[in-house]
């Protein structure tokens, strides 16, 4: 089809534009040959004739169909030409956000100037192992393609990176290297990787600088080499640099600014170690302050400095070499300072003592006279003689600028050295990755010779780039046997033929250089006289003879000659030289050193360190002059040479092209300016690839591509079974010339504009289809449109009639209806009227008679209380005259009694005197007075009998009086105490009077206030009887506010609920946090001790020299390496020391906090070790003391032991009672298990507190009863301890007839007892009485506290309300209430919580008590004796012994436990043993040997067997880790032997569902709880390897099955692609589709149900199966634009549905695996939503709630139409997502963690198969086990 064709009415074409560069325009009618004028629509509304060129007849660009706008690879679209490459740019830039675009090999990156989140360690990852054009564009799709061919060919690399300053080359090449330094990891402990990064940061603050294009402006050229050994690990790096910029050290433009490292040093000044470099702010030096523009907004130089000083520190660079660098840069900044003064117009001087040479000359270490003449002088030599001349101001000041940028250019090197020496391996480098990035094309309005530099340079890369390009198309067109036309491309041979060959620029300048009297004038005529008319490229300006311009391959470029010359010579005075040479300061010589054969001018480059070699060699003896003609070089010469080495490198080297665009001068974030861009796109190079790929056939199509694309275009006969015939025929109907096509061996190849012909066709065809649907929808919607309308009249004329009829009767009806009201209505007013009057009459008798009755009423009342008083006071009086009466006659009685008892007095006294008297007294007085002295004599015989008994008795009762009077002075301190103690409570008493004194009197204030108030409500009534209609306005407010705290209590609760909700949410999402963090841990731990053996393996194998070969570290390489961050704290004892030691194979981040954590416990538990090894020395210490004591005193060891065995029966008897009380309680709890079993008042909680109380009641008594027991027995011992046999004898005997004797006479025993109980009661009722006084004190003082204060707020309220008026009165008491009620509320909820908290304390007594039964129990057994224990390789566990019946087990002996482990696991063939036998035979096996060596009572057997288990098991995964169905075998295994672990542990816990022939098979004398931690340890780790397993296989999977292949066919069409060959989406050989996912995870589901793994553990690994499937799947989403469409969500969606429908036939719905897939689920209908209004943003967003804000706006900028009926998502509307999204708060990260691990949990599952029933099959090979 010719190309004019194409030009038909509404083509859009594109047009110059000056200000937009290219306008868009649409044709208003058909261009026909011979056409003149082109009528064009202009996008602004404008009409406009645009005429065509009358000599060339160009037609102006056609534009590009909209589907193609956006491409990834410019080279995918149909018209390759600047107006088309331009605006995709734009497009992807403004509305895509995208900033990376692939030109054919080239990665064109445009500098958003804003930081973007695409860079992150996940970014890393997700393009790791990718295919380049797999992915979206990015610089690390770059860096992979280059690492990848690096490991594929075994050919070196190179990524060149160029650009304009300010387009972001630094930062491209830096991220590249990191991307190396990520990926492949350093091979050595050194962290290579962070030492070449660190680079960066020192060679910025030296190189960069500001400019006015850029803040961090790279003012050198640098190629950086990574290398690496052969496994592709980094091993060191090498820095090449170019032309440095060393004007800029002396002079700045406006705006711009020195090196970075000089403001840095001004910004650090006030530090205390740069006080001796005595600087200050940067605006006080020359060198720094000419561009007044000393800071960079956002930037903090200090900061900056300290990272410099780290970089420096990091790659080796001592403190003291730091200092010394510092200090030259600061002697820099002082000579800058320098002032000269003229003496005449010839010579000038320094003033004396000048400070800032002064301060040069000290921080140099050089004499201030030397510098001072030289600065001043230089010296002349002649063949006989030498002068020393005196130079002007001008001179000099051009002198101390040569040499500070001469000492700048030295460090500059001398820092590049060390840094390579840094970065410099001592392993052999197998190969190279070289990062190149150097200056872009440069053209200013003042160009000079670093212009002409740059630009040669570029020249040369231009060249090698453009040979390359040629040389990939030719190879293209050879693979696919395509006839080779010659390509036709630019070739800058002649411009570089122009500057460096022989009488070319750079010749001629050199000559000029060695001229005497060389100037820049003489060099242009030169110029002019070879070059002018000579050469098409070289001009002359018009109105200059000191110019010259070159037509270089992006633009012709004017040089001005002004200072070429002396750039060139880059002169420096030697005598300068020599005096810093002999500075005391060490450093300063160092920087000389390769110029001590070197006279002015020196060999000093601008362009740093000089790459080539130089050999040195012994110095030949001759003129000095003959040395400096040998070694003087030139600036242009030296760059030449680098330059061509460069080359030569590169050439070497595999080339990838990174193309930096700067989209504006002004630094504004996404904003792209059109001419800027246009103008670096012909720079750069990139439209040169576009028209070498326009020339030759730019649009390339697989046949099966094609034909899936182009489909519709055939007719169904044309449809062949061989494809590419069927595309050749039908490409040979629609295109006729067939020099727009070719066919290949895979692909076709079409001229530019071909695809573009072909997707008109397309979009013609599908629109013709369209029409016809929409026609044949249209007639049909119109006719039922029509039915629906005439079956509506119809009806609406029913209901119309039928209404009519309707109002009719109802008129009738109403009519009869009202007769009827107006009847009943008379008769009921009639009636009403009459009822009225009857009723008021009634009232009104009723009243009256009640008034009657009622003043009848009171009348008799008065009278009957009348009469009552009378009775009472006539009462009153009668029994007041009986009193009198009464009184008198006992008064009279008196009085005459004492007067009768008076006279009889008077006769005793008289009888007395009489002597009569005397003598009737004393008759019978003598014999009484015998009688009494005989009776004392007998008193006195008695009395000395009872003393010789008391004497004898004396003795034996000493001890007993002075334990007797002990106890006395005890009891009376006790009763001193208690006197106290009663005084201290009669005080008290008497305080308790004095209060209840004053409580009476404010009692009576407040009667009388009571009064008070009393008489204010009688006063107040009739105020109150006013507002009683207030009042209940009042209480329905009132009642309102109760239903509000109703309602607010109710709030309260479901807040309470909901947070406790939450809370317990919370909860389990630690839980899980710590379960992933301790797996973690264990995986961390298993990859340590597979590092570990494989360490040893390598150990032992070291002899042997590998095979040399390559090995790739793939895309999931530092993933996997990097997903476990932790370190482990669970390890083996024996490998700890040398694990320790071993390095790991890549170095991970750890977690810091939880190995911080891990370390302090460790060292607790060191602690706690130290201090159990301590306590155990002290008690052998003490078991040996008391043998020694027990061999002394071998009758009190008796004693003790009789005394230990009372206390033994004591504690037997004790503990089943306390196994009783457990068992009633654990009754009593099972019995009851629902949630009010643990409440308060619950039987189990009454039944727990009585059997709590019963339990310690009883120990205290134990405990007591114990205690006396023994002080008995010792007491006794001590007393019965003989002297000899006759002492006993005879006092035993006397002390029995004493005992005997006083039988009778005890009073002394009696007393003693009677004192000793009476203390002992006294002493228990004193403290009793005390304690209870105490608490009664206490108890009063609260109250009376608590009194006064109700008293005082009563008080207050009361005066506050009296205050108020009545309104705020009942305001207060309801504010008053509420605040009760919140009280009552707050005190209940307290006691909830004590009430939980003692539920917990009893629970933890509970516990403790268990613990102390078990201990006890254990006590109760046989120690076990020290030959049992063994040594072991895992933790040593303590194995408690049991009390238990055994029955049931497998025999083998200890020499077979190796045989054992190697054929029950070792040797052990999964697949057999599923298909064949039961699941779980090994475990199962395993455990009955275990019952078996717990059935003899032999720990060592148990501990062999198990830890020969596990570290088997161990053994088996890592050799055959990778088989999923060996890991899932033996995940299946050890869950098993776990669970049967705890079924027969004898816990009542898990033993609930066992028969009892289970129960009886439990084990019996261990306790093997640890070591069931240590099996779910190792089925944590299992679990972790079969994830991994099966991630590795279904990774390969995911992304073509998910995404690529069109499980619907002919819904999504494939989009042409560029050079960049995506993978196919079309089902090939060899490419995974849905199915072959489905198969697999059939296949992984058979395997774990044929292994008999648990259903739970089955459901976590397909719900991990299918977060990866998610997570794999959305992040290659989010990464490639082409797969963000609307068809590709239907793909999305339908593939979605086919995994659920899996889980549904799976019955695994349940299992949460559908719950991972909702992002991705919400990323397909994000897709396939409509994106345009304000509704359609609401609904996405309440939609999307599983994905971040990242990813939304990221699915919407990367949407893309794939045909014409599609739009794309406009700007607007993403930013209302986002503005709707702001307060989201989620993860800022872009892609899901797919390497992330839910945490497993193991839920127990008991078996239900009986041991006695399992066999063993003979092909075990267990014949040497036998069953008991």
């Amino acid at each position: 089809m010719a190309a004019s064709e194409l030009y038909t009415k509404f083509a859009r074409v594109w047009i110059p534009d000056p200000e937009e560069v290219w306008k868009s325009a649409e044709l208003l009618k058909d261009y026909k040959p011979g056409d003149k004028v082109l009528l064009l629509h202009l996008e602004d509304g404008k009409d406009l004739e645009y005429r065509l060129d009358p000599k060339t007849k160009e037609l102006p660009h056609l534009r590009n169909p909209d589907i193609l706008v956006g491409e990834n690879d410019l080279t995918a679209l149909s018209y390759l030409h600047e107006p088309a490459v331009l605006h995709n740019l734009r497009v992807r830039f403004i509305d895509s956000k995208l900033i990376y675009t692939y030109c054919g090999i080239v990665l064109v990156a445009i500098n958003p100037y804003e930081q973007l989140p695409i860079y992150g360690e996940d970014i890393i990852n997700a393009y790791s192992g990718q295919n380049m054009g797999d992915m979206d564009p990015h610089i690390f799709a770059v860096a992979e393609e280059a690492y990848k061919q690096m490991a594929r060919d075994e050919r070196n690399q190179s990524i060149i990176v160029s650009g304009e300053s300010g387009a972001g080359k630094t930062v491209s090449a830096k991220y590249a290297m990191r991307y190396f330094a990520t990926v492949s990891g350093s091979a050595s402990e050194a962290n290579v990787e962070e030492k070449v990064l660190a680079s960066n940061p020192i060679m910025e603050s030296i190189g960069n600088a500001k400019t006015t294009r850029n803040d961090n402006s790279s003012r050198f050229g640098k190629y950086i080499e990574i290398g690496f050994d052969k496994r592709y690990r980094i091993i060191g790096a090498n820095m090449r640099t170019y032309l440095l910029e060393k004007s800029r050290v002396v002079f700045q433009a406006e705006e711009e600014r020195n090196y970075h490292i000089f403001y840095q040093l001004c910004a650090s000044a006030n530090l205390p170690e740069f006080k001796a470099l005595r600087l200050g702010d940067a605006n006080n030096f020359h060198y720094t302050n000419q561009g007044g523009s000393p800071v960079i907004e956002g930037v903090d130089d200090a900061k900056e400095m300290a990272h410099t000083r780290q970089a420096c520190t990091l790659l080796g660079i001592s403190e003291s070499y730091q200092m010394g660098i510092f200090r030259i840069l600061a002697g820099i900044l002082h000579l800058g300072n320098v002032v000269f003064m003229s003496r005449d117009s010839d010579s000038c001087t320094i003033p004396p003592k000048h400070e800032p040479l002064s301060i040069f000359c000290d921080l140099m270490g050089v004499a201030f006279e030397e510098m001072s003449h030289w600065l001043c002088h230089r010296k002349l030599a002649t063949a006989t003689e030498t002068y020393i001349k005196p130079i002007s101001k001008l001179q000099a000041t051009n002198a101390r600028d040569a040499l500070a940028k001469h000492i700048y250019a030295k460090l500059f090197n001398w820092i590049v050295d060390h840094v390579n020496q840094a970065l410099h391996s001592a392993v052999k480098q197998h190969s190279f990755i070289g990062v190149l990035d150097i200056y872009g094309f440069e053209t200013f309005e003042i160009n000079s010779f670093e212009q002409f530099c740059i630009n040669y340079a570029n020249e040369k890369l231009q060249q090698q780039f453009n040979m390359h390009v040629f040389k990939l198309e030719q190879e293209e067109y050879m693979k696919e046997q395509i006839p080779w036309t010659l390509i036709d491309f630019y070739d800058n041979q002649p411009c570089i033929n122009l500057i460096e060959s022989k009488l070319g620029i750079l010749d001629l300048l050199d000559e000029e250089c060695k001229m005497p009297k060389g100037t820049d004038d003489t060099w242009a005529q030169k110029l002019y006289n070879t070059h002018l008319n000579k050469c098409a490229l070289f001009e002359k300006p018009r109105l200059s003879n000191k110019a010259f311009i070159i037509q270089h391959f992006a633009d012709k470029v004017e040089y001005q000659c002004e200072g070429f010359l002396e750039k060139n010579k880059d002169t420096v005075f030697e005598e300068q030289i020599k005096v810093l040479k002999s500075s005391k300061f060490k450093m300063l010589p160092e920087l000389f050193q390769d110029d001590e054969k070197a006279v002015s001018p020196t060999s000093a480059t601008s362009s740093g360190r000089t790459p080539l070699t130089r050999t040195p060699s012994k110095p030949t003896k001759g003129r000095p002059g003959q040395t400096a003609k040998e070694h003087k070089k030139t600036v242009g010469h030296q760059f030449r040479n680098s330059l061509h080495l460069l080359m030569e490198t590169l050439n070497a080297t595999t080339p990838h092209y990174v193309r930096c665009i700067k989209p504006n001068d002004f630094k504004f974030p996404f904003t792209f300016d059109e001419k800027r861009a246009v103008q670096q796109l012909r720079a750069c190079g990139v439209l040169e690839t576009i028209r070498i790929s326009a020339a030759g056939f730019p649009s390339r199509w697989t046949y099966q591509e094609f034909f899936s694309r182009y489909r519709v275009l055939m007719k169904q006969k044309d449809v062949l079974s061989d494809r590419k015939q069927t595309c050749k025929n039908v490409l040979e109907k629609l295109i006729v010339d067939k020099d727009k096509y070719q066919f290949g061996k895979t692909k076709i190849f079409f001229r530019a504009g071909q695809v573009a012909y072909l997707e008109k066709l397309r979009a013609d065809k599908l629109r013709a289809a369209c029409i016809r649907i929409q026609k044949t929808i249209r007639g049909w919607l119109l006719r039922k449109k029509y039915l629906r309308m005439r079956k509506a009249a119809i009806t609406v004329q029913r209901y119309v009639r039928g209404h009519q009829a309707r109002c009719y009767a109802k008129f009738l009806r109403r009519t009869k209806a009202a007769t009827i009201i107006q009847k009943y209505w008379r008769m009921y007013v009639a009636r009403r009227r009459y009822k009225i009057m009857r009723t008021a009459a009634i009232v009104l008798q009723s009243y009256l008679r009640g008034y009657l009755a009622r003043n009848r009423y009171h009348k008799i009342l008065r009278e009957h209380k009348a009469v009552i008083i009378q009775k009472w006071v006539r009462g009153w009086l009668a029994r007041t005259y009986y009193r009198r009466s009464i009184h008198a006659i006992i008064y009279l009685q008196c009085c005459f009694r004492r007067m009768m008892a008076k006279r009889e007095l008077k006769k005793l006294k008289i009888e007395a005197r009489s002597v009569e008297r005397y003598k009737k007294l004393h008759i019978g007085m003598e014999n009484k007075i015998m009688q009494l002295q005989r009776k004392v004599d007998e008193q006195n015989k008695d009395y000395k009998c009872l003393m010789e008994k008391l004497t004898n008795l004396e003795g034996t009762y000493n001890s007993e009086t002075e334990k007797l009077r002990s106890d006395l002075e005890r009891l009376q301190l006790s009763e001193e105490e208690a006197k106290i103690a009663t005084g201290r409570v009669l005080s008290l008493q008497e305080e308790i009077a004095k209060l209840r004194k004053d409580l009476e009197q404010t009692r009576s204030e407040k009667k009388s206030i009571e009064e008070h108030a009393d008489r204010y409500k009688q006063e107040t009534e009739q105020l109150v009887s006013n507002l009683k209609e207030e009042n209940t306005l009042l209480k329905q407010e009132k009642e309102a506010l109760n239903h509000r705290i109703v309602e607010q209590a109710k709030e309260m609760t479901e807040t309470m609920e909901k947070k406790l909700v939450e809370e317990t949410k919370q909860l389990e999402l630690d839980l899980n946090d710590e379960r992933l963090r301790y797996q973690n841990l264990l995986n961390e731990f298993s990859r340590l001790e597979e590092r570990y053996d494989d360490l040893k393996e390598e150990m032992t194998l070291m002899v042997n020299v590998p095979k040399p070969g390559h090995k790739r570290t793939d895309s999931t390489h530092s993933s996997n390496e990097s997903e476990y961050t932790f370190s482990s704290e669970i390890a083996e004892t024996e490998d700890i020391p040398s694990r320790t030691e071993e390095p790991s194979e890549k170095k991970v981040p750890l977690d810091m906090s939880l190995f911080l954590k891990l370390q302090k416990r460790v060292t607790e538990l060191e602690q706690e070790k130290q201090v159990m090894q301590d306590e155990l020395d002290r008690k052998e210490e003490q078991v040996l003391r008391s043998k020694a004591k027990e061999e002394e005193r071998p009758q009190i060891r008796g004693a003790e032991l009789e005394y230990e065995s009372l206390k033994r029966q004591e504690l037997e008897s004790e503990n089943k009672k306390l196994k009783n009380e457990l068992n009633e309680l654990r009754k009593a709890l099972s019995e009851k298990s629902s949630p009010e079993v643990t409440a308060p008042g619950a039987p189990a909680y009454r039944v727990l507190m009585e059997q709590l109380t019963s339990v310690s009641e009883e120990l205290d008594v134990r405990k007591e009863e114990v205690l006396i027991l023994r002080s008995q027995l010792v007491s006794q011992k001590e007393a019965i301890q003989p002297k000899d046999d006759k002492n006993t004898m005879t006092d035993s005997t006397i002390l029995l007839e004493d005992v005997q004797k006083m039988k009778d006479k005890g009073e002394i025993a009696q007393a003693y007892i009677g004192l000793k109980e009476t203390n002992r009661l006294l002493e228990s009722q004193l403290q009793s009485q005390k304690r209870s006084h105490e608490n009664e004190a206490e108890a009063l003082r609260g109250e009376i506290q608590s009194l006064k204060e109700e008293n005082n707020r009563q008080q207050q309220l009361l005066a506050q309300n009296l205050q108020l008026p009545p309104e705020a009165r009942i305001e207060a008491s309801l504010q008053h209430e509420i605040t009760r009620l919140t009280n009552e509320n707050l005190d209940l909820m307290e006691q909830l919580e004590k009430q939980d908290k003692t539920v917990r304390k009893l629970k933890k007594q509970l516990k403790v008590f268990a613990k102390k039964i078990g201990e006890l129990e254990v006590g109760q057994m046989e120690n076990v004796s020290p030959g049992q224990i063994i040594d072991e390789p895992i933790r040593p566990v303590n194995i408690p012994r049991k009390e238990k019946d055994f029955q049931g087990m497998l025999e083998y002996k200890k020499e077979d436990e190796q045989k054992l482990v190697k054929n029950l696991i070792l040797e052990l063939k999964p697949r057999g043993v599923a298909v064949n036998l039961i699941p779980g035979l090994p475990a199962y096996i395993l455990f009955m040997c275990v019952r078996h060596a717990d059935y003899l009572n032999d720990d060592q057997k148990v501990r062999s067997l198990l830890t020969s288990t596990i570290n088997s098991i161990k053994k088996v995964l890592k050799k055959r880790g990778d088989d999923f169905e060996t890991v899932s075998f033996w995940l299946s295994n050890t869950c098993r032997f776990l669970h049967c672990l705890k079924q027969y542990s004898g816990e009542e816990g898990f033993m609930k569902h066992n028969t009892s022939r289970q129960n009886e098979h439990c084990l019996t004398n261990f306790d093997l709880a640890e070591y069931r931690q240590v099996l779910s340890d190792l089925a944590i780790q299992i679990y972790q390897q079969l994830v991994r397993v099966l991630e590795n296989i279904l990774q390969p999977m995911i992304v073509s099955g998910m995404l690529e292949h069109e499980t619907i066919q002919g819904v999504s069409g494939v989009k042409p692609t560029g050079l960049r060959k995506r993978t196919s989406s079309i089902a090939d050989e060899g490419t995974y589709t849905l199915d072959s996912i489905l198969r697999q995870l059939n296949s992984f589901h058979s395997v774990m149900c044929q292994h008999g793994m648990d259903p739970e553990l089955i459901k976590q690994v397909v719900k991990q199966m299918f977060y990866i499937v998610g997570a794999v799947t959305l992040n290659n989403l989010l990464l490639r634009k082409d797969m963000c469409s609307w068809s590709k969500g239907m793909q999305i969606r339908y593939n979605v549905s086919q995994l659920e429908e899996w889980l549904r036939d799976k019955n695994l719905m349940n299992s949460g695996a559908k719950e991972t897939l909702e992002p991705l689920i919400q990323a397909a209908q994000l897709l396939q939503v409509k994106k345009k209004t304000d509704d359609d943003a609401e609904a996405i967003c309440s939609m999307c709630n599983a994905l971040t804000t990242a990813q939304i706006v990221k699915v919407l900028n990367l949407y893309t139409p794939v045909n014409e009926f599609e739009e794309r998502v406009s700007v607007s509307f993403i930013r209302t997502i986002q503005m709707r999204l702001r307060d989201r708060k989620d993860s800022p990260q872009l892609l899901m963690d797919a390497k992330h691990i839910f945490p497993v949990t193991f839920p127990f599952n008991p078996s239900s198969l009986a041991l006695e029933t399992i066999q063993i099959p003979a092909s075990l090979g267990l014949g040497f086990i036998s069953r008991v």
